[in-house]
């Protein structure tokens, strides 16, 4: 973008046949603008324009406009204007265009609307453009500002916590869905093994039918472990440790089970 223009800009042609309001402010000297001027920009809805080297005058029909007289653009001018905006909290961004007409030279300093509203000096003070100058913010404008800078940043937070605990349920999901499958294959197979373990109980002779009790009450014992373990299952209550030791456990009661029982029809044989 340039910084230095030989003649008036088109831009600043506009803003000369305008009288001073809400968006274009004139100075004299780089000396004359203040960090409330800057502010009172910032501030505003659309930001606004200071021309520095112009002086005012009244048409004949009454009008207020911008006459170029010029003022120093050295570096020492700008210097004081960049000054005055880091002074700022928070920092104001300005840029700062040097042009001329004919031997005259003028600074246009461009203040946008600023994105970490509200904008104050150094001693405190809220400012606002309103109605060709600077007035102060009033307690409930300085509310809304706030409310309105608060509530977008809670809602960036929000929508980041969202995004995160998306991918967080995401990932549970899977691991549960792994591990109930992996559940539900050994349920399967233990009901497989109970199936047979009864099948061989039906072939024990009435010799064995007493010694077979303390096999049957070790059944009752792996069905109870079992049934404990669906019903855990269909409520959700348990982490996948305990739903391993119960499985495990009724394993180990049917291998014991199984044990027995084919040691009891080798002895019938």
């Amino acid at each position: 973008m340039r910084r230095e223009y030989r003649r008036i800009s088109g831009r600043t042609r506009r803003l000369l046949e305008m009288p001073e309001g809400v968006n274009v402010d004139f100075k004299r000297e780089a000396s004359a603008v203040h960090a409330a001027d800057l502010v009172a920009f910032a501030n505003a809805a659309a930001g606004g324009t200071l021309l520095i080297g112009i002086d005012e005058y009244t048409t004949t029909d009454g009008v207020q406009r911008g006459r170029v007289v010029g003022c120093e653009v050295d570096d020492s001018a700008r210097l004081s204007i960049v000054n005055k905006a880091t002074g700022c909290y928070p920092n104001i961004e300005v840029e700062i265009f040097a042009e001329n007409l004919a031997a005259k030279s003028i600074l246009r300093i461009e203040i946008p609307s600023g994105h970490a509203k509200p904008y104050c000096t150094q001693g405190g003070q809220y400012s606002i453009r309103a109605d060709g100058r600077n007035r102060a913010l009033y307690p409930e404008e300085l509310l809304s500002i706030f409310m309105d800078r608060e509530g977008e940043q809670f809602l960036s937070r929000f929508r980041n916590a969202v995004f995160r605990l998306e991918h967080q349920i995401g990932g549970i999901s899977h691991s549960l869905s792994d591990g109930l499958l992996q559940v539900s294959q050994h349920i399967h197979d233990l009901d497989d093994q109970l199936k047979r373990t009864l099948s061989r109980i039906g072939q024990l002779t009435d010799s064995h039918k007493k010694r077979s009790r303390n096999v049957l009450q070790a059944i009752r014992d792996s069905q109870d472990s079992l049934g404990n373990l669906e019903r855990l299952l269909g409520e959700g209550d348990g982490s996948q440790q305990r739903y391993q030791r119960l499985l495990q456990e009724v394993e180990n009661k049917l291998a014991g089970i199984l044990e027995t029982i084919d040691g009891e029809n080798g002895g019938e044989h």
